[in-house]
């Protein structure tokens, strides 16, 4: 096989699966680790993959800023089983950060109606979600709208946080890769989202398969971040346990 019947294999399998680690194309195509990469550098190169640790994503993982209201009509059952799956890790009076995003409002939508918590969000339709359940006090950061996601950025938001300490944070992204870590489509919210990080004894990603390989444009944080992964399971398998290998928990609903 030469290298243009190998790039075709490369592109087709990442289209299909997302993410490939090295040896997986060294192992399908009978070829050295060493020329794999070579290959996916050349690729990379033209700008039709984008190389990651051990292994490379399709270039339709760099990702843009969509409205709320269109996100959450996409991967609607895999959010809610991510949803049910979180709202069993609360506590009575727990003291959590909600970040913005729609798999997080579908958890907020999971939360029982009876659970004693503080929540601090930036989200607007968390909030609202939240107003209707008696034993919950909400703490709603301010700042400037995103009203793409119906949430606050900026200072105020950042320096509230600062004089907190919550039990956990649920945080929704954009992209999972191993490299690049978690990132988002909007700059001020990775940072916002960095605040909640520091504010929080443990970090929870509620995310769909679909974000895992991606990119956005502004990182939150490297993954040894995390502690807890909740995908469906669809996410690729050759990632999850790259992550697991980095002492990840990860829950598959």
């Amino acid at each position: 096989m030469n290298s243009t019947q190998r790039y075709r294999v490369i592109l087709d399998e990442l289209e299909k699966k997302r993410y490939v680690t090295v040896q997986d194309f060294s192992r399908a195509l009978g070829v050295s680790e060493v020329t794999i990469r070579k290959d996916l550098k050349d690729l990379e190169r033209k700008k039709l993959l984008l190389r990651s640790h051990g292994g490379a994503s399709p270039v339709s993982s760099l990702i843009s800023d969509r409205h709320i209201d269109e996100k959450e009509k996409i991967n609607v059952d895999e959010k809610m089983r991510i949803a049910e799956a979180a709202s069993k890790l609360l506590n009575n009076n727990d003291r959590i950060i909600i970040a913005s995003g729609t798999t997080l409002l579908f958890f907020a939508r999971k939360i029982p109606m009876n659970e004693p918590l503080t929540v601090v969000t930036p989200s607007v339709k968390v909030s609202l979600t939240l107003c209707y359940y008696p034993n919950v006090e909400i703490i709603q950061l301010g700042g400037d709208m995103r009203k793409s996601s119906a949430s606050a950025v900026g200072t105020y938001s950042e320096q509230f946080l600062e004089g907190l300490m919550c039990n956990k944070l649920f945080i929704g992204v954009d992209g999972i890769g191993i490299d690049f870590g978690l990132t988002t489509s909007n700059i001020a919210e990775a940072h916002l989202n960095q605040y909640m990080l520091n504010a929080a004894k443990e970090v929870i990603v509620l995310a769909d398969s679909s974000k895992f390989g991606k990119q956005g444009f502004g990182k939150i944080c490297d993954i040894e971040r995390v502690h807890h992964i909740i995908t469906d399971k669809n996410a690729p398998q050759s990632l999850l346990q790259i992550i697991r290998d980095k002492g990840i928990k990860v829950t598959l609903v």
